[in-house]
């Protein structure tokens, strides 16, 4: 059932997955789900109702970030410091308790942006990256310039027409097939019906054009390094990725890459493409209940 809760005016939505009855000992998890048309919490339901399947006892808060599923829309340009700012009241005023954030694919810039924001809270316990992007894209600012003209672009009449063609069932199910899964037979009606609602409101654009614009392509080396929870970097056997670069990796090369920037982290290849909690379920469940075995 979803919750609500206020964060600087706007009404923001969360599910919780509690914990077993009378256990209050467990670490919960926090998830962070991806920023495209149509996503939002509803992301991360497979692997919340196949957690709680297998009796898993850590409890589960899974909010819509501002701007998606039923969390307020307004009509402005999302940066990853807002998001976190909002996970930022979310852990201190609703969870209350060290969480193991897991974050999906290029929004860990925002889980960059908390984990520095929660220094001093130390709220953050461990941080699971499911598919997260090329460290280069991350490591270098992409022109301020650039992402204004792409934002005021998107912003215009011309933006209102493509979201209206991006959140069509043709598009939304070649875009999956093409950049998201690795078996396009899992491509099925729920995840289609699941975009097609979750963008059926017009004001869900401005997250989408605020990640196409490449808001989330800042310089985070330093606040890279200076993370020091544990890690756990998961990719999939067949992961690609979606943005611009002059350097292709292999999973392989991206997982020792962010080894070698985090020592302290440990990496993993499971099968699946770049939408593991929901491609991969049954595998990324295991990996993240192993991981929290460990640390």
């Amino acid at each position: 059932m979803t919750e609500f809760y206020t964060w600087k005016a706007y009404r923001c939505a969360y599910e919780l997955y509690p914990q077993k009855q009378g256990d209050t000992t467990n670490i919960p998890l926090l998830l962070i789900h991806p920023i495209g048309v149509g996503l939002s919490k509803f992301f991360w339901h497979r692997f919340c109702s196949l957690w709680q399947e297998k009796n898993f006892p850590n409890p589960i808060y899974n909010p819509d970030l501002l701007g998606c599923g039923e969390s307020d829309m307004p009509s402005v340009a999302y940066y990853p410091v807002d998001w976190a700012e909002q996970l930022q009241y979310f852990l201190e005023k609703i969870v209350q308790k060290p969480v193991v954030l897991i974050v999906q694919g290029a929004l860990f810039p925002v889980a960059i942006s908390l984990v520095k924001l929660q220094q001093k809270s130390n709220l953050i316990h461990s941080l699971i990256l499911s598919t997260p992007p090329q460290l280069d894209l991350i490591q270098k600012a992409a022109s301020p310039i650039q992402q204004k003209l792409l934002w005021n672009l998107f912003y215009s009449p011309i933006g209102k027409v493509f979201y209206r063609y991006a959140r069509s069932r043709k598009f939304l199910d070649s875009f999956s097939k093409k950049q998201l899964f690795a078996n396009t037979n899992q491509v099925d009606k729920e995840w289609l019906d699941t975009l097609e609602k979750g963008a059926k409101d017009p004001q869900s654009q401005y997250a989408v054009f605020s990640f196409l614009a490449g808001f989330w392509r800042q310089d985070f080396s330093q606040a890279i390094a200076q993370i020091n929870q544990p890690i756990l970097v998961l990719l999939g056997s067949q992961a690609s990725t979606i943005s611009k670069t002059d350097k292709i990796e292999t999973p392989e090369q991206r997982i020792n890459t962010y080894l070698k920037y985090l020592p302290q982290a440990k990496g993993n290849q499971i099968s699946g493409r770049n939408v593991l909690p929901y491609e991969s379920t049954a595998e990324f469940v295991e990996a993240v209940s192993e991981f929290l075995l460990n640390n």
